[in-house]
């Protein structure tokens, strides 16, 4: 039975478990994030499927299972799964995704590598995601492609299927012309772009900024502009704009721009927040801190994240403080985003040096300023050092959103604690009330640590109720709904979400 609804990701929809000798498919150990999200929306169709990828030794082997039937909490859908050698996978995602576009679509251009990139792989694998989307899809289906790694899925499937509807959603940020025009693989890029009914963003900026870099490539004349809701200007942000383009007029079509932050699901984290093991988790996290506050940092090890500069503000923050020392610590929780790729070893390395060198120098015998944690925290632990914390600082160089100061928000029911945000990240745009800083200027971060550490209550407790209130109105629910309702209103408009 073909799809109402194909949402197409490079990630499959649930774990894979082996129990007792046998492959069991179980739903995702945290509900919280964007795969539970989209799956919640093939509960509004009659028939969804989900097209994504899976490792294998042998893409012909005819015992792999390239369809499979799902049924959980969010109903019965389809599965579609992409058999990939492990070099197809290196190639397509590792190499090209991650080292020569992930680079320029955050601005580090002196970090793009072009040398080692396989074009023609590339091309292969999305060719395969558009074909299995169209033996998805019903006629007139609507078919949800996301992220940067699928550029090209949608030029190829309108080749395929004249008659489905595509939306495009851009997970990163998008980068101006003189940027993103770095690719030698631009036209083809934008080509396939303009081939879609819908091109989602997260911020005013990033649309803007696809504008200008389609603008260099193509005569679409006119782009007509609207004022930006009032809740996502930010007046402390490098990122703000007032007014948004919000459609591009080619020969064949018309492409709608949508403008709309992804957020998480605050529901859960209120749940989880309130259990009374997170309680009891929060309390001993306190009672380990004797007193001492908590400033709480969570990203990957990433040269975008900031991390490095982070440690180093923290560091100049004990030197000319020495009243501090002792009475503040830092979490630095820095996962390894690929730990298989030699640009994110390096980052690490730096990390632990100067992280040690931290410690080595305003260390005791009974406390150390800085704790490092490389791996992954349980959501359900994070929660409670989310309720623990006196601050967190959340500080990327640039970030298309970032949703660990959002979950921060969503955890504080007791309307506490305050946040540093990096005025580079797209959730600087909703999360104004943050302690916005440059990440870039040490006299920015060194002033925002300090502010926050010293924020009289009243003023924190103003802060985090105006961020608590954008944070649950643009949930993860919001971010699907209005997305999808651009595609086809009559399905996934406000009045059926």
């Amino acid at each position: 039975m073909s799809s109402d609804l194909v949402i197409v990701y490079h990630r499959q929809p649930y774990e894979e478990v082996e129990e007792n000798g046998k492959i069991v498919f179980k739903e995702n150990k945290s509900p919280n994030g964007i795969v539970p999200t989209l799956k919640s929306f093939f509960g509004k169709v009659d028939k969804g499927a989900w097209v994504a990828w899976k490792e294998a030794e042998d893409t012909s082997n005819p015992g792999f299972e390239r369809i499979i039937q799902i049924e959980d909490s969010f109903g019965q859908y389809t599965v579609s799964r992409l058999p990939l050698t492990k070099e197809q996978v290196s190639s397509f995602y590792h190499v090209t995704s991650k080292e020569a576009f992930w680079p320029i679509l955050h601005g580090f251009k002196e970090k793009y590598n072009y040398d080692p990139v396989d074009w023609p792989t590339f091309k292969e694998v999305n060719w395969a995601f558009a074909e299995a989307a169209a033996a998805e899809a019903a006629k007139g289906a609507s078919v949800w492609v996301h992220d940067y790694n699928l550029w090209l899925v949608p030029g190829y499937l309108r080749q395929m299927r004249s008659d489905v509807r595509i939306s495009f959603f851009h997970h990163t940020p998008f980068p101006a012309a003189d940027m993103f025009n770095v690719l030698p693989w631009r036209g083809e890029i934008v080509d396939s772009l303009l081939a879609c009914d819908v091109v989602g963003f997260h911020i005013p900026r990033y649309a803007a900024n696809f504008v200008s870099v389609v603008r260099s490539l193509r005569d679409v004349g006119q782009v007509p502009r609207e004022k930006v809701d009032p809740d996502f200007i930010s007046e402390g942000s490098a990122l703000s704009d007032r007014t948004v383009p919000v459609e591009i007029h080619t020969e064949d079509r018309v492409v709608k721009l949508g403008t709309t932050p992804v957020g998480v699901d605050t529901d859960y984290i209120a749940q989880v927040a309130d259990r009374e093991e997170t309680a009891k988790r929060a309390a001993e996290i306190k009672e380990e801190l004797d007193g001492d506050r908590l400033v709480l940092s969570v990203g990957r090890t990433d040269y975008t994240k900031g991390g490095a500069d982070q440690l180093l503000a923290f560091e100049r923050l004990l030197e000319r403080r020495p009243d501090l020392r002792g009475t503040v610590r830092l979490l630095h929780v820095s996962v390894s985003a690929n730990r298989n790729m030699t640009v994110y070893a390096e980052i690490q390395s730096e990390i632990e040096q100067i992280a040690g060198r931290i410690n080595g120098r305003f260390g005791t015998f009974s406390k150390t300023p800085v704790v490092l944690i490389s791996r992954a925290i349980p959501f359900e632990h994070l929660v409670g050092y989310y309720r623990a914390a006196d601050v967190a600082w959340i500080t990327p160089l640039a970030d298309g959103m970032n949703l660990v100061c959002k979950e921060f928000a969503a955890a504080r029911a007791d309307g506490d604690g305050a946040l540093i945000l990096s005025e580079f990240a797209g959730a600087a745009m909703e999360m104004s009330s943050a302690v916005l800083t440059n990440p870039y200027s040490n006299k920015s971060m060194d002033h925002a640590i300090e502010m926050a550490l010293e924020m009289p209550e009243d003023e924190r407790r103003s802060r985090m109720a105006e961020l608590r209130r954008v944070v649950e109105k643009y949930n993860t629910e919001a971010w699907a709904r209005d997305q999808l309702a651009l595609l086809s209103p009559e399905d996934f408009g406000t009045e059926a979400a």
